[in-house]
C-alpha cells in the first residue's frame, strides 16, 4: 500500500477547511496530513488546533517566526516535515474526489516513475467566483492536459514543444510525487513567487523528474471557486499579468542556466522569459528592443505570446 503525506497550506480558510481535511482522511493510503498554518487573518489557526487534537494523523505546523510567508514556503515546509514515501498536495479550499489515488496504485508499480498527476474539476461556491471564473475560463470544467505523455514529452509539453498541444498546467491537486526525487533533485517552491509557483515547480520538476499522467479526462480533485480566489482576479494579459508571468519565466531562465539546460530548452524558456519582459517596456526603447531580438532570433515572433509585445 502506498504511504503519502498529505500537504495543505493554510491561509484564511476557516470555512473550507474541515471538507477539505476530511476528503483526505478517506483514504488508507494517506498517513499523514500535515496543516501548514500561514498566519491567517480569520479563524483558521484555532481550528487547525481543533482538528489536529481530534485525529493522530492531522499534524499542525507553522512557520519559525509564525508569520505569513505564502503557499510555496508553507509547502516547502511541509515537504521538510513529511515522513512518508509520496507527497501530494491540497488547498485548503478544496477537496479530494474518492479516486483521487486509484491511478497511483498502477503507476508506481513502476519503478522508474516519479510521479503522476491528474485533472481537477471545479465547484462553484459562490455566484461572483463563478461569474468571475467564467470570465476568464469560460466553460472549462477540468484543469487538465490534453492527451497521457510520460518522461521528457511532459517536460516538453508544458513549454509548449511538442507537436500537439499538451497543455501548459496541470494542478497540484492532482499530484503524487516521491519525496525521495525532490530531495534528491533539491527541488523546491520559489518562495520568492507569491503567485505561479506551482507552474514554476511543476516545469523543474517534469525535467528533473520521470512523470507519468494518471486520470486526465476526469476528476481526482475538486477546485473551490468563491469570491476570494487569486487565479480569478487577474485579468490575462493585463499589465499586472505580464508583469507576474515575467517573474516566472524569469524565474525558469535562471534556473535553466544555472542547471544548463540542453540550448532548445534554454532557448525555448529564454523566449518566453524575453517576451514578458519586452511587454514591461515603454516606448521608443521598447521597439528598439523588439527589433534587436527579433534579429537574434526572429523565432520569438513565433511564440505564444507574441502579442505582449504590441500591449
Amino acid at each position: 500500500m502506498l504511504s503519502i503525506s498529505v500537504i495543505i497550506p493554510v491561509y484564511n480558510a476557516a470555512q473550507f477547511l474541515e471538507k477539505s481535511v476530511q476528503s483526505a482522511l478517506y483514504f488508507d493510503e494517506v498517513k499523514e496530513i500535515l496543516l501548514i498554518e500561514d498566519q491567517s487573518t480569520d479563524s483558521s489557526l484555532e481550528l487547525c488546533r481543533k482538528i489536529a487534537s481530534e485525529n493522530a494523523k492531522i499534524k499542525l505546523f507553522q512557520h519559525e517566526d509564525k508569520g505569513n510567508h505564502g503557499a510555496g514556503a508553507s509547502r516547502n515546509l511541509g515537504i521538510e516535515k513529511a515522513s512518508c514515501e509520496f507527497i501530494a498536495f491540497l488547498d485548503a479550499d478544496d477537496y479530494y474526489l474518492p479516486n483521487r489515488f486509484e491511478a497511483e496504485k498502477e503507476i508506481f508499480k513502476n519503478s522508474k516513475v516519479d510521479g503522476t498527476f491528474g485533472a481537477i474539476g471545479v465547484e462553484y461556491l459562490t455566484e461572483k467566483g463563478m461569474r468571475e471564473f467564467k470570465d476568464k475560463f469560460k466553460d472549462i470544467s477540468l484543469t487538465t492536459v490534453n492527451y497521457p505523455a510520460e518522461g521528457e514529452e511532459v517536460f516538453r509539453g508544458l513549454l509548449g514543444l511538442t507537436p500537439r498541444i499538451f497543455g501548459t498546467f496541470f494542478h497540484l491537486n492532482a499530484l503524487t510525487v516521491k519525496k525521495a526525487v525532490l530531495e534528491k533533485n533539491r527541488l523546491r517552491f520559489n518562495e520568492d513567487l507569491r503567485v505561479h509557483q506551482d507552474s514554476d515547480f511543476n516545469i523543474k520538476l517534469s525535467y528533473s523528474c520521470y512523470l507519468k499522467s494518471g486520470f486526465i479526462t476526469k476528476a481526482v480533485a475538486i477546485r473551490g471557486v468563491h469570491d476570494n480566489n487569486r487565479i480569478t482576479k487577474i485579468i490575462q494579459y493585463s499589465p499586472q499579468y505580464n508583469e507576474r508571468q515575467l517573474i516566472l519565466w524569469q524565474s525558469l531562465y535562471n534556473w535553466a542556466v544555472i542547471n544548463n539546460l540542453p540550448s532548445k530548452y534554454r532557448k525555448r524558456i529564454y523566449l518566453s522569459f524575453k517576451s514578458f519582459d519586452l511587454s514591461q517596456q515603454k516606448g521608443f526603447r521598447k521597439y528598439v528592443n523588439i527589433i534587436w531580438e527579433a534579429f537574434k532570433n526572429y523565432e520569438i515572433l513565433k511564440t505564444r505570446y507574441r502579442y505582449n509585445y504590441y500591449k
